[in-house]
């Protein structure tokens, strides 16, 4: 006689997650049924939680969860969440495809700012023909761009942006075992994040987020970066001191900087960046992984943890990723 499916609930204090990932979920209904909060019966029977932004007191109900999965590939919000309990195994999505979207969202931005894009889109709202001087773009060779954060999205951004022929240097505890791509060299250990930004004519935030990495992008980091360099933040909007970016823009410290993720979402359409042509404002939409993918990874992470194993795309909850 087949097992019954594993139960589980949809965790969020923002979005509607049923709504969202039912349909992706329907091929493991003979394995998992997720339902939401209002739906569940014996709260006692849940042993796996799918959650994203979920509520302060979001686990409270159910007593007895060993799991909760993430639908993206950050987990900050379930990590410290206050209610998960301890021994809970948290899971991210880990999806190659989405790496892969990152990585050309962080090239385009490159391109955009070492090619000075943005003077043609001046120019062509206005109807005006008009060239810029080679001069003042570098060549590639001469434009180190910084990666911090050489996870699965670091590595394929490094990979993408170093095969265009720009020197990348990423931050990173210890070097890889594995042998960097061509054109890729690494700072480690202690003050690398510092070393890799007074390198980069560029720098690429793609950080989780923890208590360590909260408000690093900042005055003392900006302040050792070449002058008229420029900053790609795709990693969360909490590593971002807003104030400090507009000083060392002001100051010309920064020359311009790519805002894909902010403190508060959406970001209000009254804020100064939407209207400043040094920034270029995108809607958290550097990349998203496949819906199909994450009902695929949640289902056996669910299965895992009923058989008593260890799931796949287990985080260290106390690194935070």
């Amino acid at each position: 006689m087949r097992d019954a499916p594993v139960e589980g609930v949809y965790l969020s204090g923002v979005y509607d997650l049923q709504e969202i990932y039912a349909h992706h979920f329907a091929p493991f209904a003979d394995r998992v049924r997720i339902r939401l909060p209002k739906d569940i019966e014996d709260p006692s029977k849940i042993t796996f939680a799918v959650t994203w932004l979920p509520t302060a007191d979001a686990f409270d109900a159910f007593p007895n969860v060993q799991l909760a999965c993430s639908i993206a590939a950050g987990v900050d919000s379930i990590v410290t969440c206050p209610s998960l309990p301890d021994h809970v195994h948290v899971t991210r999505v880990q999806d190659d495809n989405q790496a892969d979207l990152m990585a050309g969202f962080a090239a385009w931005h490159v391109i955009w700012h070492h090619r000075n894009m943005g003077f043609y889109l001046d120019r062509q709202a206005k109807g005006v023909w008009e060239h810029q001087n080679f001069d003042r773009a570098p060549s590639p060779k001469d434009y180190t761009v910084g990666i911090l954060g050489y996870g699965l999205m670091g590595k394929a951004i490094g990979t993408a942006v170093a095969a265009m022929g720009f020197p990348v240097v990423a931050a990173v505890r210890s070097a890889p075992s594995d042998p960097a791509p061509a054109g890729v060299t690494f700072e480690t250990g202690e003050g690398s994040i510092q070393r890799v930004a007074a390198r980069s004519s560029a720098l690429i935030n793609v950080l989780p987020l923890t208590e360590a990495t909260e408000g690093i992008l900042n005055r003392q980091l900006f302040d050792v970066m070449p002058k008229g360099a420029v900053l790609i933040q795709l990693g969360r909007g909490r590593h971002l001191v807003d104030a400090d970016l507009d000083a060392a823009l002001d100051s010309g410290q920064l020359a311009g900087a790519s805002l894909d993720v902010f403190h508060v979402e959406p970001l209000a359409e009254d804020h100064p960046w939407w209207r400043d042509p040094r920034i270029l404002v995108t809607p958290h939409q550097a990349s998203d992984s496949s819906r199909a993918l994450m009902a695929t990874q949640v289902t056996e992470a669910a299965c895992s943890v009923a058989r008593g194993e260890t799931p796949a795309h287990t985080v260290d909850k106390r690194r935070g990723y």
